[in-house]
């Protein structure tokens, strides 16, 4: 590390303080950063990355250690380094020219700027000399200040065009276009099924991401299907379970210490990208809890658990929020000096049969595919990190082991129970990998549903507490006043950069989800007072939807509004369907037209790529087939309250929202446009359930019986 400190040692950001000691005079993303490059007449070089990314780490290794790649960065250029978790705004500016370019992208990413911030070149990692058909940096560099020096005036006349070119080509994508359900549908179906993975699971063949999105979607595919056709609901059903098994029989689950890593690297789901994000976390425990719903296999309700106890005990601030990540990266040892991918994670053959004990040893290790030469692929470890190493998944069912083994299934569950347990014991004295202990609004919504999905289906009491923590951290510590003035992010204090609009949508999608399970009122409130902020920040008054990236906004060259229901869902898709419930919940019929706007604005994307927007599909299923209000009127706490609220919470009813009529405040505030909850009250001394579809209500109901026939 170099004796050096740049401009970076003053930021809060992970990432910044990564680099804070590279011998490149790195600026954060700032106006005295803008005004040097101005002043000097020189280009920006802007890299953008994120803590926990294995890439990002090479190449800081590899150029931005060195003081000859310095030398050249700190005399041609102005050097700006932005972590894309802080600033998903400049990250998706420069990542859609990067990919419009380039037609790819990821991280690291690098892209060069004239003084005016507009881009025109740009890339991904760049090895330090010429490698495999790739231009070294060091090279690039040189080209890159040669020709701004031949050739300025060009250069920058052509960054202006390129920017006009990609503005008009995003606005002309996104225009009001009506469009029917059946035909998204259809269309949907076909283009899910026929990325299907028969053998393995997935939609793709490798790498293979997690997608819980698509799952989701499946299952809403399923239950509209169910009435045209038996075969295709089934399959719709099949596809999503398979897609879960798979991927919680595979590596990229950590069948030691709960929840999932990055992605598979490999199309068997066994040898993933080590790192650990929390937006995969929330959104997997609703993919599995949403699959418990559906089948009723209690295997998915138990790593739904298991993943939110990785949580709870790795990534939770003592306040109750969520922190963002854990690297890929880590020592194998405490006196190593270089971190590898997958460290903490991976097992010799002879460490589990010294731990275990031979005969135990070879029984965990043919269960879990531990062989004594390592398990991964060549194909999977390009750099031979994972070389003689195991990563753990299930190779062979209880049953199948007991088999081989001449065993009873009970026995060899207990083998596995307590291998599990000794070789959880032993890693925790490795040394782990980084934590970046950013606080998202964003990705601490997603977490937030997911909690509270666990709290409604499981019944979890303990659940419904950590995500009332978690969203209270969020109201009183990450806006400028409690409640008010959202905010991105939170580490040792609260960040300055207003909330963006995955904040909004993904953190107001918690809250309704989070009132849904546990009546409190207060959720339900902010839910619609952030609403009421979000509009006012992020809508498009003149054509709809929502700017994740707005030219209006002080340096900012792009206007984008996000569609892609990727890693984490867009910002659009997400807001359809929360306008759409807080419609239904509060009788807001200006919000319901809001969400027809948003959802005819990416019509042409439904029908042309259904793939790529599954949440946008799933809200336009809300809005044809929504119709159904679920009250519950009595006391809180109350056995046959809860029995019903139990009985609600735990069916799978993507089109009902579920309220409570709780005779105060809470009836009060839901009846003022929606006058029919007035007059919901408990039948004598019974708590009552009026369930209402398309603003009828049937005749509210007092046991349990009742209300199954009513739902069914």
């Amino acid at each position: 590390m170099s004796e050096h400190t740049n401009a970076l040692i003053h930021e809060k950001s992970p990432y910044l303080l990564q680099h804070a000691h590279n011998p490149v005079n790195w600026l954060p993303w700032s106006e005295e950063a803008f005004a040097q490059a101005r002043k000097e007449q020189k280009p920006i070089f802007l890299s953008v990355g994120y803590s926990t990314c294995h890439w990002c780490h090479v190449m800081e290794h590899e150029s931005f250690e060195s003081e000859e790649v310095a030398a050249i960065l700190n005399e041609h250029f102005v050097s700006i380094k932005v972590d894309r978790e802080e600033r998903p705004d400049v990250d998706l500016t420069y990542m859609t020219y990067v990919q419009a370019t380039n037609h790819g992208g990821g991280w690291p990413m690098n892209v060069w700027l004239t003084p005016e911030l507009k881009p025109f070149f740009g890339g991904t990692y760049y090895p330090p000399e010429d490698k495999g058909g790739r231009m070294g940096f060091k090279k690039l560099l040189g080209e890159i200040n040669r020709v701004w020096a031949e050739d300025k005036d060009n250069v920058i006349a052509r960054s202006s065009q390129s920017i006009e070119k990609l503005q008009s080509i995003l606005n002309d994508e996104q225009q009001q276009h009506e469009v029917v359900f059946e035909t998204v549908g259809r269309t949907a179906y076909d283009a899910i099924s026929g990325a299907f993975d028969y053998h393995e699971g997935g939609f793709s063949n490798s790498p293979k991401f997690p997608r819980p999105v698509t799952l989701s979607l499946l299952w809403r595919l399923r239950q509209w299907l169910k009435g045209t056709s038996e075969a295709e609901a089934n399959w719709s059903a099949e596809m999503s379970q398979k897609t879960l098994i798979s991927m919680a029989h595979g590596g990229m689950r950590d069948h030691l210490g709960g929840g999932f890593h990055r992605y598979s690297v490999d199309a068997y789901w066994h040898i993933p990208h080590y790192e650990k994000m929390l937006y995969d976390q929330g959104q997997l425990i609703v993919a599995y809890l949403e699959g418990y719903q559906n089948t009723g296999l209690e295997f998915f309700a138990d790593i739904a658990r298991h993943t939110i106890a990785y949580v709870k005990r790795d990534m939770r601030h003592p306040e109750g929020a969520f922190f963002s990540a854990e690297d890929a990266d880590s020592l194998a040892e405490a006196a190593s000096t270089k971190k590898t991918e997958g460290a903490f994670y991976v097992w010799k053959a002879s460490e589990i049969d010294e731990l275990l004990g031979k005969e135990e040893g070879g029984i965990f290790r043919y269960a879990y595919g531990a062989r004594r030469d390592g398990n991964a692929r060549p194909e999977s470890d390009p750099h031979e990190e994972l070389k003689g190493l195991n990563t753990l998944f299930r190779a062979f069912s209880v049953k199948k082991t007991a088999e081989y083994f001449k065993l009873e299934d009970a026995k060899v569950e207990d083998i596995l129970a307590r291998g599990r347990k000794t070789l959880f014991e032993a890693r925790a004295k490795r040394p782990r990998p980084h934590l970046d202990d950013k606080v998202l609004a964003a990705w601490n919504g997603l977490m937030i549903s997911g909690l509270a999905k666990a709290a409604a289906v499981l019944n979890d009491a303990d659940s419904l507490t950590v995500a009332n923590e978690a969203a209270q951290f969020l109201h009183d510590r990450l806006c400028t006043t409690p409640g008010k003035g959202l905010r991105r992010s939170w580490r040792e204090g609260v960040s300055n950069v207003q909330a963006f609009a995955a904040d909004y949508a993904l953190l107001i999608q918690g809250l309704l989800d989070l009132y849904e399970a546990g009546f409190d009122l207060k959720w339900l409130q902010w839910a619609a007072q952030l609403q009421a902020e979000f509009d006012n920040a992020y809508w498009d008054k003149e054509h709809g939807g929502y700017f994740s990236v707005n030219q209006s906004i002080p340096n900012s060259v792009l206007s984008v509004k996000e569609d892609y229901d990727g890693a984490e869902p867009s910002p659009n898709s997400v807001s359809a369907l929360n306008l759409l419930r807080l419609a239904a919940m509060l009788g807001r019929d200006d919000l319901k037209a809001q969400a027809a706007k948003v959802i005819k604005l990416f019509g042409k994307s439904m029908e042309k790529s259904p793939f790529s927007v599954p949440v946008m599909i799933t809200a336009f299923d809300f809005q044809t087939h929504g119709n159904m209000e679920i009250v519950l009127a009595g006391t809180k706490g109350e056995a046959g309250f809860e029995a019903l609220a139990k009985t609600a919470r735990q069916k799978f009813l993507p089109h009902a929202v579920l309220l409570h009529a709780d005779g105060g405040e809470g009836q009060s505030y839901l009846s003022q446009k929606n006058e029919a909850i007035a007059g919901m009250k408990p039948v004598g001394d019974k708590a009552a359930a009026y369930v209402c579809r398309n603003q009828t209500c049937q005749a509210p109901v007092t046991s349990v019986e009742a209300l199954e026939k009513l739902l069914a």
